[in-house]
């Protein structure tokens, strides 16, 4: 395909880690990896997702993250290829949203869901792919 700059929302999830996979098979152009910590209410605290105020879990969702996009920059490097890393912190959907607004952004490939089954990152995954595919000014592949 042309070169075009991809964005890559990467939760952890295998799903996730195919569509990076795709979109280094597809696409030419420089590809932007993005892991978007969480902040919820305490009382919707679960894995790897922040309760407002709360330093060791922020602590710990930001390792998490780190090592999500090293291990997306492995994984290119195995392809020949190379990623751009971000990491950053909000809702994820929005904070996708944002980043292809204020980003030369032309495609996003995400997966259509992720976490483990039932878990509360799987919930928020499917609902950030349906918010993305349905708000996203650009094309968007979904991978499952």
């Amino acid at each position: 395909m042309s070169e075009s700059e991809v964005l890559v929302p990467l939760d952890g999830s295998p799903l996730a880690d195919e569509a990076l996979r795709e979109a280094l098979a597809l696409f030419d152009g420089p590809i932007v990896v993005l892991n978007v910590v969480t902040p919820l209410d305490e009382g919707m605290i679960e894995g790897g997702v922040l309760g407002a105020g709360d330093r060791a879990r922020e602590a710990e969702a930001t390792q998490r993250a780190d090592r999500l996009v090293q291990r997306a920059t492995e994984t290119a490097a195995s392809e020949g290829e190379t990623v751009e890393t971000v990491v950053e912190t909000g809702e994820p959907a929005e904070t996708i949203l944002a980043y292809v607004e204020e980003h030369d952004v032309d495609h996003v490939v995400m997966g259509g869901h992720g976490g483990p089954d039932g878990g509360l990152a799987e919930r928020l995954l499917g609902t950030v792919a349906s918010k993305v595919v349905t708000e996203a000014p650009v094309s968007v592949t979904v991978v499952r």
